[in-house]
């Protein structure tokens, strides 16, 4: 059963951002970006992504879906150029998908709290920025192991993300968010005008806290869908990263090719990422015999191979269309 978070609607959107609106924020910053750094994020290969955007999109093809949301950058990128009845975006990370629902229906609030936590973050000395973050990392511990659905959640996770270690989401087994704080001098944590931007953006947008096999009853042949799973590590340290303490492995990565199969089948309008295990060795054919009856294209991306994030370099990625997507 698809569960949608809800966050009790204290004021309406209007409402909620008219103080900004008179100051012109808005007008300033039409475009949406992400909100958050997010490890493997897709903003470096979207021209690449972009060639595989179905014919017709924004006329025939009237619906989007994206059950991977992450940090956003195809799903803006879509809102931003194209005017489409229907979109709806998921993800199994429970603060990922509270924070943007908080963003789309108490952007007013959520600004009110990330200005605050900027300010005393940026005005403390060294010493005590770092008593600041793991306070409210443990904070946004405690919430997260209630299953918290709050506004202050949302904006602890900004924060976090904006000051924590290479913008990383990892949990351990117990599910505690545990990245170290970050050496930013001054990390931009209340971005204003974009989170303006992404709220009226994410209006029409149907959010979802689920597994991406839910939004088989949204799919159609109308549909464009476009899947940005955990990638399958390169090496044995490089799954660091990831943001599920149930992880993202070989029979999963075997299940979702299933249910890209079954979409295709649908009719819909394909497109997945993901990452080449032949950058490793190159007979290894894994994807290559999971998609074979798929479109595989190698594109270059710069991208950390281990846990050393200085350790990158340019690197092959996939994009798996079927018959359908693409032009």
């Amino acid at each position: 059963m698809i569960k949608q978070l809800q966050i009790p609607l204290s004021a309406s959107f209007n409402e909620n951002i008219r103080f900004a609106i008179n100051k012109k924020v808005f007008e300033r910053q039409s475009i949406a970006r992400p909100f958050v750094k997010w490890a493997g994020g897709k903003s470096q290969i979207l021209n690449d992504i972009r060639l595989k955007y179905p014919t017709g999109l924004g006329q025939t093809i009237t619906k989007y879906v994206e059950p991977f949301v992450g940090g956003g950058a195809v799903l803006f990128d879509i809102l931003n150029h194209y005017k489409l009845c229907e979109v709806y975006i998921s993800d199994i990370n429970r603060e990922l998908i509270t924070t943007y629902i908080a963003i789309s229906k108490h952007c007013a609030e959520l600004l009110d709290m990330l200005k605050s936590l900027e300010i005393k973050f940026l005005t403390a000395h060294e010493h005590m920025r770092k008593e600041i973050y793991y306070a409210n990392r443990d904070r946004f511990n405690v919430l997260k192991a209630t299953n918290n659905e709050s506004v202050e959640l949302a904006a602890l996770f900004i924060f976090l993300n904006r000051t924590c270690f290479n913008g990383l989401y990892r949990v351990n087994s117990h599910g505690a968010f545990n990245v170290p704080q970050g050496s930013y001098k001054n990390p931009t944590i209340c971005d204003e005008a974009n989170l303006l931007a992404v709220s009226e953006k994410l209006q029409n947008v149907i959010i979802i806290c689920a597994d991406y096999k839910e939004s088989r009853h949204f799919i159609d042949e109308k549909t464009f869908v476009y899947f940005d799973p955990p990638y399958r590590p390169l090496t044995t340290t490089a799954s660091f990263t990831s943001y599920t303490e149930e992880g993202f492995g070989d029979k999963k990565q075997a299940e979702l090719a299933q249910f890209i199969s079954e979409m295709s089948e649908y009719g819909a309008h394909i497109v997945a990422s993901n990452s080449d295990p032949k950058n490793i060795d190159k007979n290894y054919d894994f994807f290559d015999c999971l998609y074979s009856q798929h479109i595989i294209t190698r594109i270059s991306a710069s991208r950390a191979i281990n846990s050393n994030g200085a350790s990158r370099g340019k690197i092959s990625e996939l994009l798996i269309c079927n018959a359908l997507g693409g032009v």
